[in-house]
């Protein structure tokens, strides 16, 4: 039997709220056997210096001791650091980081009653304003401290509504659905390539790239322009190696002003803490450098837009259960039969839940063909290859899966659950995902070739994506049922208002083509 999702109310009923947070403390405190390893990429003893010359970290040897499990291991990181101040943070539907500052001297609280929010005000996480408040629960593993302000640190929070989940937390979503997984033996893991822009706003309210000398029409891995932008980038890439994240790789991506700064892959739930940390690091990073960093999905009509692929596997036991020698394949992309089912499930439901992992108007805007480049690189057919960047699921290489449907604005946290439940659902149904499409280029590929292959087309606009998601039930099922409705029509709701109020405005477009045609 394959559950479709964790209860969202645990506890019994009757139970005392001040005896359930007594309880939560105790488990918290109570010292874990296994512990997260973070810490590979930062060289201990070793100071990083971000460019305004104050030092990262008064104590960097510390990061390098793996995530605390415990309040009491978070105790020690703050004072061993010098911790004066805590972001208790969470986020709300479209990924926004939301947050409360605590002095470190009220540190047990977040773990006990949390942070308090009026749900209502920070966004769209299903409160009402007569809605009682939001209590934002610290987990201990998330400590991340500010490398450019060393003196504070953030904690990623669950929310909790008088001593209950709150079904609307993105958090508890993906955090039940990984639950599922575990349960049938399996450990999902990604990694998250997270595109941005560096930009500047002009005095008339338009933006241009930051970088004026960066005009190539083809500026993907351009040595100068990179070089141009190392002050940025190399600050960016130290912060990350002093969290211990391992920062692999920075590149300049296909547009004019865009980036990529790569962090080693780890669990789901890890990797969606630290996206969700790496956006917020990189926006205030170029704040405070007179600039903007984006991770809009397509913030230039006329450049590549900005992808958050996933790379994901599933594990178990320390194995990765999707790899396969390719001389055992037939289709010899190094996959395992459980893999192709999981790719299967995806292509399944590909239509539905990339409404979740392509979450705004604009994200249609990025899934075409062309640009100034000679190719967007993000799909618009539903389909799988071997290393193939015109497909929707690329396998780069053995035991790997990687969706390139999702966009910087996607919620990491939604956008892993979803696919997830689509993937564990190709699994439970032993469905096929047919033969790879290795050879072609689909963005060449004419009409008559695609329909005589099956080979069906991503939707077109965000309106027609949440049409999809509302009747997919393995998608439903996976984001939950709330108290007065399923997440997924709380979700397209939203959703379908703000394709309204793009919808209803006039574009400067619509003037230069209509004004006096009619």
């Amino acid at each position: 039997m394959w559950p479709t999702a964790t209860r969202w109310a645990e506890n019994v009923a009757g139970d005392d709220i001040a005896v359930r947070r007594a309880r939560r403390l105790h488990v918290l405190t109570t010292p874990s056997a296994e512990r997260s390893a973070i810490g590979r990429g930062a060289e201990k003893g070793k100071h990083m210096t971000p460019p305004n010359g104050t030092t990262t970290f008064d104590h960097p040897v510390a990061l390098t001791a793996g995530a605390p499990a415990t309040v009491e291991e978070v105790r020690e990181r703050v004072r061993a650091q010098g911790i004066e101040f805590l972001f208790a943070q969470f986020v709300d539907m479209h990924g926004k980081p939301s947050a409360k500052l605590v002095p470190a001297t009220h540190l047990d609280g977040l773990f006990t009653a949390g942070a308090g929010f009026a749900g209502f005000a920070a966004g769209d996480i299903g409160q009402r304003p007569s809605d009682p408040d939001l209590e934002a629960i610290a987990d201990p593993r998330t400590f991340t401290p500010l490398p450019w302000r060393p003196d504070v640190a953030r904690l990623a929070c669950d929310i909790h509504v008088q001593g209950e989940e709150w079904p609307y937390c993105p958090r508890t979503i993906l955090r039940r659905q990984l639950d599922r997984a575990r349960a049938l033996g399996f450990e999902f893991k990604i990694g998250i390539e997270l595109e941005y822009f560096l930009v500047r706003r002009n005095e008339d309210g338009t933006i241009e790239v930051a970088d004026r000398l960066d005009t190539l029409s083809q500026p993907c891995y351009d040595m100068r322009a990179l070089t141009r932008s190392l002050d940025f980038v190399t600050a960016v890439a130290r912060n990350l190696n002093a969290l211990g994240w391992t920062n692999y790789a920075t590149d300049h991506e296909d547009a004019n002003g865009q980036f990529e700064q790569n962090f080693d892959f780890d669990d789901a739930l890890v990797t969606c803490d630290r996206a969700i940390f790496f956006r917020y690091m990189v926006e205030s990073m170029a704040q405070e450098r007179g600039l903007i960093a984006t991770f809009m999905p397509k913030p230039f009509s006329h450049l590549t837009g900005n992808g958050c692929h996933f790379h994901m596997s599933l594990w178990r036991d320390g194995e990765n259960v999707f790899e396969a020698d390719p001389a055992d394949d037939p289709r010899g992309l190094g996959l395992s039969p459980t893999a192709y089912r999981f790719v299967a499930g995806l292509k399944e439901h590909a239509k539905a839940y990339i409404a979740v992992t392509a979450p705004t108007v604009t994200s249609y805007k990025r899934l075409v063909i062309g640009s100034r480049s000679g190719s967007a690189w993000a799909p618009v057919y539903i389909s799988y290859g071997y290393n193939n960047r015109t497909q929707m699921l690329r396998i780069p290489g053995p035991g790997r899966i990687e969706d390139r449907t999702v966009d910087g604005s996607c919620n990491p946290y939604l956008g892993a659950a979803a696919v997830l439940a689509a993937g564990l659902d190709g699994m439970e149904r032993e469905l096929d995902p047919g033969d790879p499409t290795t050879e072609l280029n689909l963005h060449e590929l004419a009409e008559d070739e695609r329909e005589r292959l099956g080979i069906e087309l991503l939707p077109g606009n965000l309106l027609d994506a949440t049409r999809e998601l509302e009747r997919d039930d393995v998608i439903r099922a996976a984001l939950g049922t709330c108290a007065r409705e399923d997440y997924v029509d709380y979700f397209v709701r939203v959703k379908r208002q703000e394709f309204a109020e793009a919808h209803e405005q006039i574009t400067q477009w619509e003037l230069d083509r209509y004004l006096q045609l009619y």
